[in-house]
């Protein structure tokens, strides 16, 4: 399902008090809301994430009207059929996927200013990757989504979306956040009237953080602005965030940065010293063998670009070299 571009206005595409509007489990954020009264507060998302996002809490457990404590719940299927039912675990007559659903389908059109969801894992009705499936007979096999998550999703295909437990992945974090921050800045840009000259200063903007992701869409999305005399405008501005957030939503690796960071080291070809770009090429050397972790040779990259700051001014634009706040760190360990 293509999202349009008229889902957000230009109130709704704001900060939240400074920033980014984001859902979450509710769980997550240390609300007692699991089906044995507890919860699953993650501090990576209340004590730093925060600082970044105005967080949206949501159960769809207690939002549907169970109860806390509550009879816990799981997904059963045949090993035949795709569709899974959310019933309890204890009674099975409890069945609660219908309810799930259509809350997630209201959810997905309240909360559509979002910028991104972090979802609790494991959950039958939140978990993204890898929830356990049941047989009738109660024997596990197999995996589905929770079915909150999945009609969330499916409502909102581009939006950013992880698990908790997955951003303790160093890559898998990285990703989300760059992710969000992108969709934040395209909701910025689609929320005033859309030019093509907008869109080409826009994508002038991404180009090589598209590059470290997919050169297929690099270049697909090349395609899509030498059109724009020929096409809809509208219509090309969807295809191209459409292909921007796909992009995206490749993590990068060691080749693909390696491969951006000497695109942009071309800039400097004519103005650094023979020792400091044998420096900065020995560095990214290190990098691609995997000595030296992305942010040594990004850093000194960021530096000489800085210093020749009127003849690099398209590099030094680059969301490549910033996707993200610099002080969350995350691209120490990649």
């Amino acid at each position: 399902m293509a999202q349009s571009l008229s889902f957000q206005s230009p109130l709704s595409a704001r900060l939240v008090n400074g920033r980014i509007p984001v859902g979450i489990s509710a769980c997550l954020m240390g609300d007692p809301v699991r089906f044995n009264g507890s919860h699953k507060r993650s501090r990576f998302c209340t004590d730093t994430l925060s600082q970044y996002f105005a967080f949206e809490s949501v159960c769809p457990e207690v939002g549907t009207g169970m109860s806390t404590p509550r009879e816990p719940i799981r997904l059963v299927g045949s090993l035949n059929d795709d569709a899974v039912r959310a019933v309890g675990t204890v009674d099975a007559s409890v069945d609660v996927t219908d309810a799930l659903r259509a809350y997630g389908e209201q959810k997905a059109h309240e909360m559509r200013h979002l910028c991104g969801y972090i979802f609790m894992q494991k959950s039958p009705s939140c978990g993204l990757f890898g929830v356990k499936r049941y047989l009738a007979n109660g024997h596990p096999e197999g995996s589905a989504r929770g079915i909150y998550a999945d009609a969330f999703v499916q409502a909102n295909p581009l939006l950013p979306v992880e698990e908790a437990g997955r951003l303790n992945d160093a890559v898998l974090r990285e990703n989300f956040m760059t992710r969000v921050f992108a969709y934040h800045d395209w909701q910025q840009f689609a929320a005033a009237s859309i030019s093509a000259r907008g869109l080409i200063d826009f994508h002038s903007r991404y180009k090589y953080l598209v590059m470290a992701h997919s050169l297929v869409h690099y270049k697909s999305m090349g395609r899509i602005l030498a059109n724009l005399r020929e096409g809809n405008l509208q219509t090309l501005a969807q295809d191209y965030f459409t292909q921007l957030m796909t992009a995206l939503s490749k993590p990068a690796s060691r080749k693909t940065h390696t491969n951006t960071l000497m695109h942009l080291q071309g800039y400097l070809k004519h103005l650094l010293n023979a020792g400091d770009k044998a420096e900065l090429s020995h560095l990214i050397e290190q990098y691609r063998t995997g000595i030296v972790p992305l942010i040594v040779p990004l850093t000194l990259l960021r530096h000489h670009l800085n210093h020749h700051e009127d003849a690099s001014a398209y590099a030094r634009a680059q969301v490549y070299l910033n996707p993200h706040p610099y002080e969350l760190g995350l691209r120490n360990a990649l």
